[in-house]
């Protein structure tokens, strides 16, 4: 090495074999003379000169001054005086470190692949023993208990975890109180019978509390619409009405109360009265469901509360003008077009708390135009899977027919929902109102 700056250096051999990796090196001849490659390598040759390093090595992991990947590892060579002389330099393609270290790391992913399969054997066994055969225990018995309904055998402490042992107790106290709460209900059996009577000239009496009679004004062209209510239960607190408060204003309304049976039905039809009395002495959507809900807040003892929608139907402009306590979403259908929910302003529950406003909005209807009216019963009708029908199917259902009658555009709402629950027990009244307003002079 010229070891003022370490700047060039005299080749005293340089043996070649360029079929390691294909390059096309030159031997120099003895006595050649070369520049330094770089700094890099000027610090290398320093470091074994004046600093007394074992070794020094470059790697260079892409190709440079046109030779391939490789590596170049310097050691010192000594006189008998231990003073260093030359260098001696070997320079080896990365390519044999990549074919050397590939068996290990074969090896390496063999063995971390063996790990992860023993270690999911373990876990799944352990996971199956300590969660899944108590889980699955606790879930037989309770779907055993829900067919058969009769007290079984204790769960007891099925697993070291406390939160699956009280789970199992839970299931074992469920089942003694549910046998005795069916051996109670069982005795009330002879009472529910008395009462069956009773509960079936309620329904009738609600049924005839409500319009049910179509065409309902078969004299006016303007218009038509049909409704149907399916109670739950013998008697519902589902309602809708329909009424013209004068020859050009048509008052169309739907509700749901609160809970079901006798006490929601007779709250139906006291909110129904208030309504249908107050909407023909005038006023706007808005004031009439302000009267009504000061006037259930007044006598509310059981508090209860009703969701209401009212709309007024100017008939000779089509002009509707609504408003919504607390009730869902209409959904429109313009001519030629196809059913959209309207997102309107929604007040608070009639019966809840009085003094409460409700905000007005319009509709402009056209010669064409349908609007359609519910319950939550349609949305949230549920089949055995728990699942419920939802928004969306209910607005597929009225565009399977968007120009159809408003009978024929429940009746398609009606058989969807009875082909999504396949028979499963509803726990909600299903009612519906469809308007189908024609326009003046219109005689579809």
């Amino acid at each position: 090495m010229d070891r003022s700056d370490y700047g060039s250096f005299v080749s005293i051999f340089n043996p070649v074999d360029n079929t390691v990796d294909d390059s096309e090196s030159v031997e120099w001849e003895l006595g050649h003379r070369r520049d330094t490659t770089n700094e890099e390598y000027r610090q290398k040759y320093r470091a074994i000169y004046e600093q007394g390093s074992p070794c020094e090595t470059v790697y260079r992991v892409k190709t440079t001054d046109g030779q391939p990947p490789h590596i170049t590892t310097m050691v010192p060579v000594r006189n008998e005086a231990g003073e260093v002389t030359a260098i001696l330099c070997m320079q080896r393609p990365i390519r044999e470190i990549d074919d050397a270290r590939r068996p290990y790391l074969r090896k390496v992913v063999l063995a971390t692949v063996l790990l992860a399969i023993v270690s999911s054997v373990f876990a799944a066994v352990f996971i199956r023993k300590q969660f899944v055969k108590p889980i699955r225990k606790v879930s037989d018995e309770a779907t055993r208990f829900a067919r058969e309904n009769t007290k079984g055998e204790n769960l007891g402490e099925i697993s070291r975890y406390e939160e699956l042992s009280r789970l199992a107790g839970s299931i074992d106290t469920m089942e003694k109180d549910m046998v005795n709460y069916i051996a109670n209900l069982t005795a009330a059996t002879a009472e529910k019978e008395r009462i069956a009577s009773e509960l079936s000239l309620a329904s009738t009496i609600q049924e005839n509390s409500i319009p049910n009679d179509f065409p309902a004004f078969p004299q006016r062209k303007e218009f038509d619409f049909f409704a149907s209510m399916e109670p739950a239960r013998d008697v519902g607190g589902d309602f809708y009405n329909f009424f013209l408060v004068d020859e050009d204003h048509l008052a169309l309304v739907i509700g749901d109360v609160s809970g079901k049976g006798i006490p929601a039905a007779l709250f139906m039809m006291v909110t129904n009265i208030l309504i249908s009395d107050r909407t023909r002495m005038g006023g706007g959507p808005a004031e009439i469901l302000r009267f009504v809900n000061d006037n259930l807040c007044e006598h509310n003892k059981a508090e209860m509360f009703v969701t209401v929608w009212l709309g007024i139907l100017e008939i000779s402009t089509g002009k509707l003008t609504a408003a919504n306590g607390g009730h869902e979403y209409p959904a429109l259908r313009r001519a030629e077009g196809v059913f959209e929910l309207v997102r309107d302003k929604h007040g608070l529950v009639l019966g809840a708390m009085d003094g409460v406003l409700c905000k007005e909005y319009e509709l402009q209807l056209k010669p064409g135009d349908r609007l359609f009216v519910y319950t939550d019963g349609v949305p949230e009708a549920t089949a055995a899977d728990n699942g419920m029908f939802g928004k969306e199917r209910m607005l597929a259902a009225l565009n399977e027919s968007p120009d159809g009658s408003p009978d024929q555009i429940l009746r398609n709402v009606r058989r969807a929902v009875d082909d999504f629950v396949q028979g499963a027990e509803q726990f909600d009244d299903l009612t519906m109102l469809c308007l189908k307003y024609k326009g003046k002079g219109e005689n579809q």
